[in-house]
């Protein structure tokens, strides 16, 4: 039985890689640029291929019984038409919590909706917010300054250790019994902002300030640093919705946080106690202490 992973290379697919390298199957991992497959586990078969294109899927499909689909909306429906076609007997796709909360309709759920019409065995996995965001919005002000703004510092969140959701995947991937399951989950209990800037204190040994600040102030923050703090800033600040679109009369979108945090965490899939946020922050420690260089979450 071969395996196919797309988005091999991003933060989770590496995850999902190794696992599923460390289980000894045939694997194939899926990426637009082959160049960045380094590190990726040997004997893992890497082919070069796009979600936006398709038609050139073939190679990478041929002979896979089952595939992890990486979100990509505007192709979802022609690439589960193409892996239905070519034999794939199952899908477990990498979702989002906020399709179970009704905030995302145009990203993941399209997805979604393709693999479920498909008549495919599939598998939804749907973690709420990742841990790893924090090195990319946290990240340049605790390395510089100590600080960590937020509009709202006693903000509850519950920030999903990745390595959780890699394993949620691969368990729903391999073993039977999750076929029509779509798993909602969160990290290991409810931390405020301030909570979770507290631990990071704690482990650095530095006092790390949580700093409440205004959305316009949060926002040119956000695009000051560039990268996926800029390209989300207006979403993290309330200035469109998660799809997008801007506010109704400008009014910042209200988060119902009993709605978007779930008690559940990943054990509903896996059978084993989630990750905590400090074991996440232990782990990337060193990235947050000054004079460290900008990472990604370690794995992509």
């Amino acid at each position: 039985m071969t395996y196919l992973v797309t988005g091999a290379t991003g933060s989770i697919g590496r995850r999902v890689v190794r696992e599923l390298a460390g289980r000894g199957v045939a694997l194939r991992a899926l990426t637009r640029d082959p160049g960045r497959a380094r590190g990726l586990p040997g004997g893992v078969e890497v082919v070069a291929g796009d979600l936006g294109e398709p038609e050139g899927l073939a190679g990478a499909l041929a002979g896979v019984e089952r595939m992890v689909l990486f979100p990509y909306p505007d192709t979802a429906a022609e690439v589960v038409a193409r892996a239905k076609a070519a034999g794939v007997r199952r899908i477990v796709v990498l979702s989002s919590a906020a399709v179970t909360s009704g905030y995302d309709t145009t990203f993941h759920l399209p997805v979604e909706r393709a693999v479920e019409a498909s008549g495919l065995e599939w598998t939804f996995v749907r973690p709420g917010e990742f841990a790893g965001n924090k090195l990319e919005l946290w990240g340049p002000s605790v390395r510089g300054e100590r600080v960590v703004r937020d509009l709202d510092p006693d903000a509850p969140g519950s920030p999903v250790h990745p390595q959780d959701v890699a394993d949620a995947i691969v368990t729903a991937l391999v073993e039977d019994g999750h076929a029509g399951r779509a798993y909602t989950f969160n990290g290991a209990g409810r931390l405020s902002v301030r909570q979770q800037v507290a631990i990071l204190s704690r482990l650095l040994g530095e006092e790390v300030r949580p700093r409440a600040v205004t959305p316009q102030e949060l926002r040119e923050h956000y695009l000051a640093q560039g990268g996926f703090a800029a390209a989300a800033a207006d979403f993290l600040v309330g200035d469109v919705d998660y799809d997008g679109n801007g506010t109704e009369g400008g009014e910042p979108v209200e988060t119902d946080w009993d709605e978007v945090l779930v008690r559940e965490t990943a054990e509903i899939v896996t059978g084993r106690p989630a990750r905590t946020f400090e074991e996440w922050a232990r782990e990337h420690l060193e990235a947050f202490r000054a004079g460290a260089p900008t990472p990604s979450d370690g794995t992509g």
